[in-house]
């Protein structure tokens, strides 16, 4: 028998326990603890009042949701052009300057607009290729 594979393909019985299926043990446990929930929470929240530190965080980590990034609002030309793209970054700039937006977020931003300006010009540079190959192939055809 093959090391990390227990089960021959095709096996229909050594498919497993099915995917979000819980344990035995977890779920009798989990169905003690709400058995218990409410005086648990009460003698939590009293720890917290004595100043236990791990049961403050505990009853602050249940009441605050988790920070999420703020959103920034900047105007911004439409990026479709390469010049678009340099004043989005100098606004970036800008605003950076001014206080309106914190190092990190410009970070972010600068660095979302450099890959739509990368695009941007990777995007003109193949027009131009093929502009150059259609004068080329011109040029030769009319030197034949």
């Amino acid at each position: 028998m093959k090391r990390g594979r227990p089960f021959e393909p095709g096996n229909q019985f050594g498919r497993g326990r099915p995917k979000g299926s819980r344990n035995k043990a977890t779920a009798e446990a989990l169905a003690l603890l709400y058995q218990f929930k409410d005086p648990l929470l009460k003698k939590c929240i009293a720890r917290a009042l004595e100043g236990d530190i791990r049961a403050i965080r505990l009853c602050i980590d249940r009441i605050l949701p988790p920070l999420r990034e703020s959103t920034v609002r900047l105007r911004m030309p439409k990026l479709e052009k390469l010049k678009d793209a340099e004043v989005a970054l100098q606004r970036v700039v800008e605003n950076l300057a001014r206080g309106n937006i914190t190092p990190q977020e410009a970070q972010a931003i600068y660095g979302v607009i450099a890959d739509i300006r990368d695009h941007i010009s990777a995007g003109e540079m193949e027009a131009r290729l093929v502009k150059l190959e259609k004068q080329a192939l011109e040029q030769t055809d009319a030197d034949l």
